[in-house]
């Protein structure tokens, strides 16, 4: 006799994580945005410190560090790795929905490497993860797929779209190539309310976090991790093959906590007068340690960084600043698009761009370059016109933009770094 299975499934179109502004398909819409659900959670019957959700989770170093995504466990008052043990709390990096679990296991666990060589466009992928735990089987399930695209929704080089058919309880889970090496965390889907508004079923189109993203929130958490290049010598794997070597690598991830309690809200009297609206003045959304890209219409020499972020909270005309901690200077931005890694930054964005700033994997490194493999030169570049045209071109790797000449220099790969100043070099 079958067993009554009674699941409460998450509601992914509420889980929205991107919006992408344009006009689609339908005259009726002035604009439409496109959310992006959120996959980790298959919400599980529940009273206190019971399972409410489950996830997928992978190995980064053989002695307890693995990763997932940042929605699968924040909620968590406890996260059970399933036959590995109990998590530490976990570290997280909610902007790049990353999460980095602790786990002590009685016996080593065998940590995926990291890919070298750039994604490519149309490659043949596998995913691995444990989606609808208790509806399905326990076992991990292994789909193959492609990779569609080489940027998500509004071109946010982060991510990766992917045709894998993914489920609830996917999320966290690798992406691994031909080889074995990892791609990309699986991560989101489209939601059901973008198919409602355009009339249009939008089928397998599904989102991975890039492993480049990754392994720079490993490094920031000082977490080591193995990286691998693929060799021309070494016959792919079968997909059984791959299961076979991956799979010793993936954990389901059991969330534990309790429910949200549902609170009344008391109906208010009625009034013929309504109240004056309140006017909330935006915010600064502080970025440490990455470079808002936008327009400088201001530029402040020799100030604190406190001097800097109070002169843009009081300037109507700021929607960002960058603070340079090597020179001490500040730079107001009348716009901004990106946020780039740099460690020589601190930055902030008001909260009423925070819809349409892009978070890019471009890393910035001052006074370096990394000879060779340039193919082609922008005179009388800006410094965002060189990496925006970067960012939007596949064969782009990394930049060098010199800024005394002005000049941009888009590279398919790389030398050796060395030091050079003035120079402001940008890499994928």
């Amino acid at each position: 006799m079958a067993a009554n299975i009674n699941l409460n499934i998450v509601n992914i179109a509420e889980c929205a994580l991107i919006a992408a502004r344009g006009i689609f398909m339908r005259k009726k819409f002035e604009a439409l945005f496109v959310a992006i659900a959120l996959l980790g959670v298959m919400a599980m019957p529940s009273r206190a410190d019971e399972p409410l959700a489950s996830g997928t989770a992978f190995a980064v170093t053989d002695d307890g560090w693995l990763l997932t995504n940042a929605h699968v466990v924040k909620k968590c008052t406890r996260v059970e790795v399933k036959g590995v043990g109990i998590s530490e709390v976990p570290k997280l990096d909610e902007i790049n929905d990353l999460a980095a679990l602790r786990v002590v296991p009685k016996t080593p666990i065998k940590a995926l490497d990291f890919r070298k060589k750039p994604i490519r466009l149309g490659e043949d992928i596998v995913a691995l993860g444990f989606p609808l735990n208790g509806l399905l089987s326990e076992s991990i399930k292994v789909t193959t797929g492609n990779v569609n695209a080489l940027a998500g929704i509004a071109n946010d080089t982060r991510y990766i779209q992917i045709s894998t058919p993914i489920q609830p309880g996917n999320s966290g889970g690798p992406i691994v190539d031909k080889d074995g090496l990892l791609l990309g965390i699986t991560t989101a889907t489209l939601a059901k309310e973008v198919a409602d508004k355009i009339d249009i079923t939008a089928q397998n189109v599904n989102f991975a976090i890039r492993s480049s993203v990754a392994e720079l929130f490993l490094q920031s958490q000082g977490i080591s991790y193995q990286s691998h290049e693929t060799s021309v010598q070494t016959p792919q794997l079968s997909t059984a093959d791959l299961a076979e070597k991956i799979s010793p690598s993936v954990f389901p991830v059991i969330c534990y906590g309790s429910p949200t309690e549902v609170v009344e809200v008391a109906k208010p009297e009625a009034n013929t007068s309504l109240p004056t609206p309140e006017i909330v003045k935006p915010s600064l959304i502080d970025a440490n340690g990455y470079d808002a890209v936008g327009f400088d219409y201001q530029t402040i020499k020799n100030v604190p960084y406190y001097s800097c972020k109070s002169a843009c909270a009081n300037d109507g005309q700021c929607m960002a600043f960058t603070y340079n901690t090597h020179y001490s200077m500040c730079f107001l931005k009348n716009d901004v698009m990106a946020m780039v890694r740099n460690g020589d930054a601190a930055s902030a964005y008001s909260s009423a761009k925070s819809s349409q700033v892009i978070f890019s994997t471009f890393t910035i490194y001052r006074d370096m370059d990394f000879p060779g493999g340039d193919y082609l030169k922008l005179s009388r570049a800006t410094y965002q016109t060189c990496l925006f045209t970067c960012v939007k071109d596949n064969s782009c790797r990394a930049f060098a933009y010199v800024r005394r000449k002005n000049e941009c220099w888009l590279k398919s790969q790389l030398g050796t770094a060395r030091s050079v100043p003035g120079v402001e070099f940008g890499m994928k």
